[in-house]
């Protein structure tokens, strides 16, 4: 299974998400056990962008929301 987005668009050759690394980077911030940069640039390097769109567009389709 790959681990890179292959499909045409604004995150292709980028890491698919990652949500145990979005998960750690938010606990370990949680803890105290990072500063803010750098769980933001975690989250970043996890997908959390890309999770936020496809959670929403997927909920638009589920409501008829535009």
């Amino acid at each position: 299974m790959s681990t890179t987005d292959t499909g045409a668009g604004p995150y292709e050759g980028r890491p698919l998400v990652d949500p145990d690394k979005l998960l750690a980077a938010w606990l370990a911030w949680e803890r105290g056990d990072a500063t803010p940069g750098q769980t933001m640039a975690e989250l970043k390097r996890g997908g959390l962008r890309e999770l936020l769109e496809s959670t929403a567009q997927a909920q638009r389709e589920i409501t008829g929301g535009g």
